[in-house]
């Protein structure tokens, strides 16, 4: 059932679940500025939303998740409109990775530019083995500016991400996948039924804890050891405290399955 109506995304919830499709398939589902606010606007009421607890992304048609930036925003910008442009784009892709719910990148095509940044920032990444991915920002002579240089470079490694950064160039799902930037690939047609059964498997734990886990992976990661471990603590100990805690360790001892409540 639909929510709020938006003039390029569609926004549904449906069964603890908000799906978020980018909708602009005239252009690859190219990313304007408004695209952008309304992507934000619907994360924001998705995480603020308790009856959800599971986000996904992805793109209108089969043709493209999302294909990039819409260039003639770019073209006209200049050294400080740039930074601008850029620091306002890290304010989305942050966003995603603080929102305490998991989100599912479903990546029906390509995957390009701004659009596998979106993806990039996602929790999960499944895609059709048609998609195709990409940096190819060098290619118009800039770089990736939505996060696209450290992310990249965290999912795959700094080798690799010299590679599809400087390079440009395409690279198929089941490469993508080989080098830690899926999750999984599966065939076009069965990518409705892959994202449905991960979507199953989250419903099945405590959204509170979930959430944890992700700030605990997404925090820790830009801290040092010490003190990202001493994190972990402080959320083991957040965890353990919650009513799910008890219940999921009853369940074990009494040899059934948890029914969580997320809180």
């Amino acid at each position: 059932m639909a929510q709020k109506q938006y003039a390029n995304i569609i926004y549904e919830k449906k069964e603890k679940v908000a799906t978020i499709t980018l909708n602009r398939p005239q252009v690859l589902n190219a990313l304007n500025t408004v695209l952008w606010a309304e992507l934000h606007d619907a994360l924001e009421d998705a995480e603020k939303d308790g009856s959800v607890n599971v986000i996904v992304i992805t793109g209108a048609g089969d043709r493209a998740f999302c294909a990039g930036a819409d260039i003639s925003e770019i073209e006209r910008l200049d050294a400080v409109g740039g930074r601008d442009f850029s620091l306002a784009l890290h304010e989305h892709t942050r966003l995603m990775e603080k929102i305490k719910k998991p989100i599912i990148a479903k990546i029906n095509g390509f995957c390009l530019g701004g659009g596998q940044e979106i993806a990039m920032s996602c929790d999960f990444r499944i895609a059709s083995d048609k998609a195709r991915f990409g940096q190819p920002e060098v290619n118009l002579g800039i770089l990736p500016g939505a996060g696209g240089t450290q992310r990249l470079t965290r999912l795959v490694g700094r080798t690799k991400a010299m590679e599809i950064a400087m390079l440009g160039e395409h690279i198929d799902a089941n490469e993508a996948y080989r080098i830690g930037l899926l999750n999984k690939v599966v065939p076009a047609e069965e990518l409705d039924k892959a994202v449905d059964e991960l979507i199953q498997k989250l419903l099945s734990k405590s959204s509170v804890v979930l959430g944890t886990i992700k700030l605990a992976i997404n925090k820790g990661i830009e801290m040092d050891l010490d003190r990202a471990l001493y994190y972990e603590a402080e959320c083991f100990g957040s965890a353990a405290s919650t009513e799910d805690s008890k219940e999921g360790a009853r369940a074990f001892l009494e040899k059934r399955k948890a029914e969580f409540k997320g809180r």
